[in-house]
């Protein structure tokens, strides 16, 4: 293939730099930018440069929010005394739109796998110390799917709490969700299955 036009090589690398963008992709994806007319691909450019300047992380579940704390962490009608634990934002979604969850969330912000580079420190195990030192948590439910690294950071997080916290039941959801499955590609059947009948951990 001959070379690109530079601006055209810089959108391609930089597209393709996203998770589960290859070089083709990137390609395609900038070539229908360019075919866009100029305030459409003008639109794209400001939403995305409008995502970056108005979401925050919440301080307390560490979630994308407009404002923190988000709107399930200063609601009310949130149950104190239990914790879902998930891995990323999008697998609380996932969870929050059954509609059966009344507790609150703690997004970790990935899992623990050596292989990758990602080791505690690099995730939100400091919040989770915090809502477990406050004593209001009773129980965390661990939504973390059941892959390995889901499997060793659910046995990190237990150990944790068996020995700094033993007044905390952990639990986790029923495994209703396949070895090598994820939270956020569940339908919500099985995850409220999961959920309903979770068990210790």
């Amino acid at each position: 293939m001959s070379r690109l036009p530079a601006p055209l090589q810089e959108a391609v690398d930089q597209l393709s730099s996203l998770p589960g963008i290859g070089p083709k992709s990137a390609l395609r994806i900038a070539l229908t930018l360019l075919k866009m007319p100029p305030e459409k691909a003008r639109g794209v450019g400001g939403s995305i440069i409008e995502l970056r300047e108005s979401l925050c992380m919440c301080e307390d579940c560490a979630s994308l929010a407009e404002a923190s704390p988000c709107a399930l962490c200063s609601d009310p009608e949130r149950e104190r005394s239990r914790m879902c634990i998930v891995s990323e934002w999008d697998a609380l979604l996932a969870l929050e739109e059954m509609g059966m969850f009344k507790g609150r969330y703690l997004v970790l912000g990935g899992l623990i796998s050596p292989l990758d580079g990602v080791e505690p420190g690099h995730l939100e195990f400091d919040r989770l110390r915090r809502h477990l030192d406050s004593g209001e948590v009773e129980e965390l439910i661990l939504a973390l799917g059941a892959t390995m690294d889901a499997e060793s950071t659910a046995s990190y997080i237990k150990n944790m709490v068996e020995k700094e916290y033993p007044g905390v039941t952990v639990t986790r959801l029923a495994q209703g969700i396949p070895i090598g499955g994820e939270v956020k590609y569940m339908d919500k059947e099985t995850l409220r299955q999961s959920l309903l009948h979770r068990h210790g951990f």
